[in-house]
């Protein structure tokens, strides 16, 4: 099954967009690379919210970047993962933004293969805060295969 027949049985919402003040995401040769998608849950991971509701976040905030990609490029067949950049509106002692990122990192798995063109670069980065107090916001880089 390709990546764009899994989004569609996952329910993941691929429908046009209405242009915003930044560009969601932009084509410059073979690569598509997306702004910042930040999530609709709020609030503070290690102090508001637990691991979970992070994973959670992170999860939403790839299926934003998937809207956004096949909006710009017109499927999500196609396409190699290259890297994501998680940042996490963290407590000071909270430690594991790797696990909150991994909400986005297994959702491009399923789609596009963890062995496959879906094993991705990351980096996973706590904040003091993100915009609108918002608990996770994620860009990526996808490769036009």
């Amino acid at each position: 099954m390709s990546a764009e027949q899994k989004a569609k049985e996952l329910g993941i919402d691929l429908r046009p967009q209405e242009p915003g003040y930044l560009n969601l995401c932009i084509k410059s040769g073979i690569h598509l690379i997306t702004s910042g998608h930040v999530s609709d849950i709020k609030g503070v991971l290690g102090k508001d919210l637990a691991v979970e509701d992070g994973y959670k976040a992170a999860r939403e905030c790839a299926e934003k970047i998937l809207r956004s990609v096949h909006n710009t490029h017109g499927t999500l067949d196609g396409l190699r993962v290259v890297k994501l950049l998680g940042c996490v509106y963290s407590d000071p002692g909270f430690t594991d933004q790797h696990l909150v990122i991994n909400g986005a990192s297994d959702l491009l798995h399923e789609l596009y293969g963890k062995d496959g063109d879906g094993y991705h670069a990351r980096s996973a980065v706590g904040f003091a805060a993100l915009p609108t107090g918002v608990a996770v916001e994620i860009e990526a880089i996808f490769e036009i295969l």
